[in-house]
């Protein structure tokens, strides 16, 4: 095994107003310091990166966009972004009439997206509803809109199909989708990734279907307690060995609050090939607290990543 410094990336839970516990807690925090402002927000990213993150990962929604545009220029961040971003469509559907509705709507927005000109010989997917070309073309506008908002030199790292979409596809055993998702990126410096809440199974299918692990971003739940952790925290630390090659997002450290910094640190300096760490915050003393606490921590890794 060898060690590597582990990238620290700013969540963005809180901006949304997310709590894993309860709405409850949600509502209190958006309250009281109202992290869900994208001044605020950004201004907490910020801080993040001057206290040892590298990056952000966030949900590519209208409250992420308007941080991007808030965030210190000079020092820009890594970015992952997850697409789509569920909730947002969700509330959608239900004021335009369901997933009929959903579906032109997000068609007009892609028609009338200012990235015309890279749409345009992807419009026969919106046409024939043929999926491999819905695919790219909806993949190609959130792309522009993620460059619009954060700039022509943002460094788009990543970008990861959310959690729904990941887990639902592989359900249904849909390989085509995942290689079509991969081959996609193909020849880009932006990374395919996949948001995940049964990491065994995603790596046991993506080896299955001959996936390059080496080309692809995982984000999964690790933590102390196995919260989020499916089928179980074992099978799931187990399978970091089959994934390695993949860039390892470890999402959920702290467990929604239930697991100290200080345990989050030791527990997670014990796996092998978790590269990167995403941890959402709210306020500007858990920024200093947390990331200070993080940036030195190192990651081990197998020889196949040499």
């Amino acid at each position: 095994m060898h060690k590597q410094q582990i990238e620290l990336l700013v969540g963005d839970n809180a901006f949304h107003g997310i709590s894993h516990i309860s709405q409850q807690r949600a509502r209190e925090r958006s309250i009281k310091d109202n992290p869900s402002n994208a001044e605020y927000a950004a201004k907490l990213v910020n801080l993040s990166i001057q206290n040892g993150a590298n990056g952000f990962m966030f949900s590519v929604s209208e409250t992420t966009l308007s941080i991007l545009k808030a965030l210190n220029q000079d020092k820009k961040p890594d970015l992952y972004a997850i697409v789509p971003y569920a909730y947002e469509y969700v509330r959608s559907a239900t004021k335009v009439g369901g997933i009929p509705g959903l579906a032109k709507q997000i068609t007009r927005k892609i028609i009338f997206s200012k990235d015309i000109f890279n749409l345009a010989p992807n419009f026969f997917g919106l046409i024939s509803a043929n999926p491999s070309a819905l695919l790219r073309t909806y993949l190609i506008y959130e792309i522009s809109r993620i460059k619009s908002a954060a700039g022509k030199e943002a460094k788009l790292k990543s970008v990861l199909l959310h959690e729904v979409i990941t887990d639902m596809a592989l359900a249904l055993q849909l390989d085509w989708f995942f290689k079509a998702y991969v081959k996609f990126f193909s020849g880009s410096k932006i990374r395919p990734g996949f948001e995940t809440r049964n990491f065994p199974y995603l790596v046991q299918k993506l080896t299955e279907w001959q996936i390059d692990m080496n080309k692809i971003t995982i984000a999964a739940s690790f933590n102390k307690i196995g919260f989020q952790m499916n089928p179980s925290k074992l099978d799931c630390e187990n399978a970091l060995m089959a994934a390695s090659g993949a860039q390892i997002i470890a999402m959920s450290v702290l467990a929604a609050g239930y697991v100290a910094p200080s345990e989050a640190v030791t527990y997670v300096s014990t796996l092998p090939n978790i590269q990167s760490i995403v941890i959402g915050v709210s306020k500007e003393y858990q920024v200093r607290e947390t990331f200070n606490l993080f940036k030195n921590l190192k990651f081990c890794f197998s020889a196949q990543h040499l």
